[in-house]
């Protein structure tokens, strides 16, 4: 199959490919029951060193608008610390100190650290993929990823992408679509 974005040979679905996702991610995508047809989820294979958005995007024709980033943020009010996710497009940034933190119910948030992120997610740093994150965290996601055809996110790991329509994160568990989130 082509691909919707991008100069990509080819985008065959991500579920013919689940040996090349991190094992989260591989794990949502098998258990997957969204109104979205699994089928329209695609996978493209990438060089890791490729994987930075800015880079990615001009070695693979990939535009700022339809490419997505997933951050990990730390909430924190008194001694409680709350992990969420968020996805904005790639050509503008989480609303950390605004949005993001009164939706959490915090005092401060901020991006959590590499290794924490990491960690948690089972995933890699540069590849972090809204798909498979760990169940009860908030997935907050820009509406203008919701409204974006296809959007390039990570699939967990450094080497290789999924091309996904941007309505389909909306349907991910713990997802809230947000107005402003990234600004």
């Amino acid at each position: 199959m082509s691909a919707p974005i991008g100069r990509f040979d080819a985008a065959p679905p991500a579920v013919g490919h689940l040996d090349l996702l991190a094992p989260p991610v591989a794990a949502a995508l098998r258990a997957w029951s969204g109104p979205v047809p699994i089928e329209q989820l695609l996978h493209v294979d990438t060089d890791p060193d490729h994987a930075d958005t800015a880079v990615f995007g001009e070695v693979y024709g990939v535009p700022p608008e339809n490419s997505a980033n997933c951050v990990v943020v730390a909430g924190k009010r008194g001694q409680e610390v709350t992990l969420a996710a968020c996805v904005v497009l790639a050509h503008t940034r989480a609303d950390v100190n605004g949005v993001v933190r009164r939706r959490l119910g915090a005092r401060k948030a901020s991006f959590a650290p590499m290794e924490t992120a990491v960690e948690r997610t089972g995933m890699e740093y540069g590849g972090i993929s809204p798909i498979g994150l760990p169940e009860g965290w908030p997935l907050l996601v820009d509406a203008a990823v919701v409204d974006t055809p296809y959007v390039v996110i990570g699939s967990g790991r450094r080497r290789g992408k999924l091309l996904v329509p941007g309505k389909a994160l909306a349907t991910l568990p713990g997802a809230v679509v947000l107005d402003g989130l990234g600004g």
